[in-house]
């Protein structure tokens, strides 16, 4: 019970409405006792008329209409009752899974960017999702049973003592075997029920990979493979399933058998002390079975109850994991900064904890504000983690990043992410209208903001040929869109935000020349007072510049301007003759 034991905040934030619930359940038990009485004195009023017939029979119907009448009326408070108590603390439930799945949410927004490459996304929605719902039903019905089977034993065990305490003995008997053989059966199907939620989740990822993929799965023709795949798993999920339905379906048949014993005992025992003069009335035997019957669903739902304790301690464990994991990233300054821009990278080097891979070796470079600083170099030599490192998705080792003089790691994150508009190498776009995209960067755009920025990022007139132009929903992460299309709404949603700090990792790599041109001619016209870093692949993307580094194997080997860097024998002018050459020939 210790890993639940971090959901007591939260029966403390709604203590009212719990205490309420205990009232109402207290009130409910009390107006339900009275059925059996009622049903007793009618049994009673009957009997007495058999054996003492009289011809005005009109009292006794009299009577029979009134205990009918309460009986009915009992009743309909009893459920009223019952409804109002479901009404605090089921929906008291309902507020916790709420406030549990925001919490465990903003976790998953806190943690930083190595968690996710730990991580299935799968798994993260099973948690989030299944295993809250668990958390749940723990809060709300197990809780509720709980404190129902408690108040009503104690309630209806004293009425029966005080009726008659031999038969009170009797009656009870079976109920220990009950609640034996039901929490077997629970123990069981928690059991089963663990192991289905794991193959679920398994198979939750695995779909989730392969709707994710789905256009490289079907370039390579693979769907007869994966199929297979998913047949497996699936086919594992239904024998798991069909296992914990297994042992589901006798749990009712169990419980019905049981109560049945229960009744024969009362029937048998009471019959007996009935003839023997040991119960005066016969409405004794009825009102037992009543009570029998009330007592049944409270001893059997321990088993019930102790199963949904063990399912959410499971459950919450899990949650817990990763509530309790400190993200490698924090805010260490709570006080608002102004960023202006300035950044300056000394002797920094990094490495990817998950690979061990050294993606930078002593990096030293400034941009100023307003500057624009180009970073070249082939695939795998460090320029989008040097983007990383100044967004502080990761903190160097070694070395130290600036900004306006001030260390990275003193400024205040929101700020400083704040005050940067990113456009990553693989473009992502939300299942989302292409003016809420845009509007990403800044929600309270105006529409003429908007169509602004997608003409400087020269994707508007694709977007006015949509049939529903701005207001094109688009599929996910972006699929409706070309891979330019994609890029080129990136750029515009960066641009709308208007930050000091841009930074575009290979965003022109999916548009052609022309366009590219175009794109480059409107950036540097926008970027001209804010701090740009572009890195790309072409020559093209960085030729007007303020500074230009080349990257490779995670050390700067050149840097300069274009001219600067013409007029040197190495990779920058390699790739400017190759880049020329093809350029030529297309």
């Amino acid at each position: 019970m210790k890993e639940l034991h971090y959901l007591n905040k939260y029966f403390i934030k709604y203590k009212y409405r719990f205490l309420l619930g205990i009232i109402i359940t207290i009130v409910a038990q009390i107006f339900s006792l009275f059925i059996p009485k009622l049903v007793s004195k009618s049994m009673n009023i009957i009997d007495a008329y058999i054996k003492n017939p009289i011809s005005d029979t009109s009292v006794i119907k009299k009577e029979l209409i009134i205990s009918l009448g309460l009986i009915i009326g009992a009743t309909v408070i009893a459920g009223f009752l019952t409804f109002l108590m479901r009404q605090t603390l089921i929906v008291m439930s309902r507020y916790v899974e709420f406030d549990l799945k925001n919490e465990v949410f903003q976790q998953y927004e806190r943690l930083s960017q190595s968690f996710y490459k730990r991580n299935r996304t799968g798994d993260l929605m099973n948690r989030i999702s299944e295993d809250v719902g668990k958390v749940r039903m723990y809060v709300g019905p197990a809780v509720m049973y709980t404190i129902n089977t408690f108040i009503r034993f104690a309630i209806v065990i004293i009425y029966m003592y005080n009726v008659s305490p031999k038969l009170t003995l009797y009656t009870i008997l079976p109920l220990p075997l009950l609640s034996y053989f039901i929490f077997k059966l629970s123990v069981e199907i928690n059991k089963r029920s663990r192991i289905y939620q794991e193959n679920l989740s398994t198979l939750s990822s695995f779909s989730q990979e392969i709707f994710s993929g789905i256009r490289v799965i079907k370039a390579y023709a693979l769907e007869g493979q994966n199929q297979k795949g998913f047949n497996g798993l699936a086919q594992e999920s239904r024998d798991k399933n069909m296992s914990l339905a297994f042992v589901n379906a006798l749990f009712g048949p169990l419980m019905i058998l049981l109560i049945g014993l229960s009744n024969l005992v009362v029937i048998y025992f009471g019959g007996m002390m009935y003839v023997d003069g040991s119960i005066e009335n016969i409405g004794t035997i009825a009102e037992f079975i009543l009570y029998v019957n009330m007592l049944t669903w409270p001893v059997a739902s321990i088993g019930w109850v102790s199963s949904l304790v063990q399912e959410a301690e499971a459950s919450q464990k899990r949650i817990n994991e990763f509530l309790k994991i400190e993200p490698e990233i924090k805010n260490n300054n709570p006080n608002h900064d102004s960023i202006q821009g300035s950044i300056a990278f000394k002797n920094v080097s990094f490495t990817y904890d998950d690979t061990n891979i050294q993606a930078l070796k002593n990096i030293s470079f400034e941009v100023k504000k307003g500057e624009t600083l180009a970073i070249l170099g082939k695939t795998g030599s460090g320029k989008s983690t040097i983007l990383s490192l100044i967004c502080r998705l990761y903190d160097v080792e070694n070395g130290s990043i600036t900004m306006d003089g001030k260390k990275l790691a003193d400024l205040n994150l929101h700020d400083l992410r704040n005050s940067i508009g990113i456009v990553p190498q693989d473009a992502f776009l939300f299942s989302e209208s292409i003016k809420n995209n845009i509007k990403f960067g800044k929600e309270d755009a105006t529409d003429e903001e908007l169509i602004e920025a997608a003409k400087k990022s020269v994707v508007h007139d694709n977007i006015i040929n949509f049939k529903n132009q701005y207001d094109t929903v688009l599929g996910e992460r972006g699929i409706t869109l070309s891979g330019g299309q994609k890029q080129r709404v990136s750029i515009a949603r960066a641009i709308i935000k208007n930050p000091e700090i841009l930074l575009f990792d290979d965003c022109l790599s999916a548009v052609d020349t022309e366009t590219e041109e175009q794109i480059l001619n409107n950036l540097f016209e926008i970027c001209k007072n804010k701090t740009t870093l572009i890195v790309s692949h072409r020559v093209s993307s960085a030729k007007n510049a303020d500074k230009i580094i080349i990257l490779e194997e995670g050390e700067i080997i050149q840097q300069g301007s274009h001219f600067q860097l013409l007029n040197q024998e190495g990779y920058y002018k390699e790739l400017y003759l190759k880049q020329l050459s093809e350029k030529e020939l297309s």
